[in-house]
């Protein structure tokens, strides 16, 4: 990949020079103390579905004494695992300490650009770039096509919105950032179940860079441990970047065991994929215009503060997400707010949820 070393002089009207004090403070779900505290309901009687995460996790064997004992080996098999179970050359294969890791140390391994980030999209991307001198572009996302940008961010399918785009459209772009001397950063968090638009298949060409977690389908968050797939020589630079042990040793036989069991994979699979479909199907029957992922649903609603609030006092915690601008499936640019909802795990969950949807008020 070329250096853009005349990136910074290019201007466009589009751009806004962006400071890491002018982008918002990323927040996330998983934020259940937050609840905690706000309405003074103890853990305990919390119903958590403000993340994207597996509920019916891999359930990790004990390990052997010596993974808590040893350093963690670097030599290992868990790159050649990882390029069996996502197909790619196993030297285009970095582990690293989930995909935070390597958000936060590639913008800075790059010449300062233009990067484009959806306007509504993991809030993790901004800051990043922001913070290492590159400048945001806004963009509407996929329906506004590719913008006049070095660095492109995409997550597929994107989180929370759920869109997705084409291997195709993803391919091509990737060739015109690749011909600017730019990148293609696609981030395939959610996109172990339906596998069929990741860009894994290009793996190894000049350009693009893939994100994979095990947190959100193995449900293996808490781990901290994915995988940056990149060009055999962007390979090499990022893992001297991110230094030595940057997934522990406990992680590593995580991951392998997990990335091994395709049994395990092969139904949780069909589980998530009918559960994704009975979450869509319960939040459209009470009137929401709901579309979703495998592991959550979205929802975008002048009333979506409202329900949170209302699900919240009864021990429900949703992922609420303020007034921002989206382009919807019929192309019109709106500014409304929006709730993200994960999947329950068991039957009384379900039930849970479904009583309290039909109480819902419109205040």
């Amino acid at each position: 990949m070329s250096e853009l070393a005349t990136s910074a002089s290019r201007t466009s009207p589009c751009t806004v020079s962006s400071s890491p004090a002018s982008v918002p403070f990323p927040r996330h779900g998983g934020n259940l103390g937050e609840a905690i505290l706000q309405y003074r309901r103890p853990r305990e009687d919390w119903l958590d579905l403000s993340t994207g995460i597996n509920p019916n996790g891999y359930p990790v064997p004990t390990p052997p004494a010596s993974v808590w004992r040893d350093l963690p080996d670097a030599f290992d098999d868990l790159p050649d695992i990882a390029a069996r179970y996502y197909g790619v050359p196993v030297r285009t294969v970095v582990p690293c300490a989930g995909s935070q890791a390597v958000i936060r140390s590639l913008p800075t391994r790059l010449p300062p650009g233009r990067v484009a980030i959806a306007s509504l999209t993991y809030s993790e991307y901004a800051p990043a770039f922001a913070q290492a001198g590159h400048t945001l572009v806004p963009w509407l996302g996929p329906e506004a096509g590719l913008p006049d940008v070095d660095y492109l961010v995409w997550v597929n399918p994107d989180n929370p919105t759920a869109r997705c785009i084409a291997r195709e459209t993803l391919s091509r772009w990737r060739g015109v950032l690749s011909g600017r001397g730019g990148m293609l950063i696609v981030d395939e968090a959610f996109a172990d179940v339906s596998a069929h638009t990741s860009m894994t298949p290009h793996v190894g060409e000049d350009g693009l860079v893939v994100l994979r977690s095990v947190g959100k389908f193995f449900g293996l968050a808490g781990i901290r441990a994915g995988f940056a797939l990149c060009p055999e020589g962007w390979a090499v630079r990022l893992a001297e970047h991110l230094g030595a042990w940057t997934v522990s040793g406990p992680a590593r036989f995580a991951v392998r065991t997990a990335l091994r069991d395709t049994a395990w994979q092969a139904a949780s699979r069909e589980r998530l994929l009918r559960d994704g479909e009975r979450l869509l199907t319960l939040l459209r029957t009470q009137g929401w215009p709901a579309v979703g992922t495998p592991l959550f649903a979205w929802t975008p609603h002048a009333l979506a503060p409202q329900w949170h609030a209302q699900l919240a006092s009864q021990g429900i915690w949703t992922r609420l997400f303020d007034v921002r601008p989206v382009v919807l499936t019929n192309a019109e640019t709106h500014a409304l707010p929006s709730l993200r909802l994960g999947l329950p795990s068991t039957e009384d969950e379900w039930r849970r949820l479904q009583s309290a949807l039909a109480g819902l008020r419109p205040d």
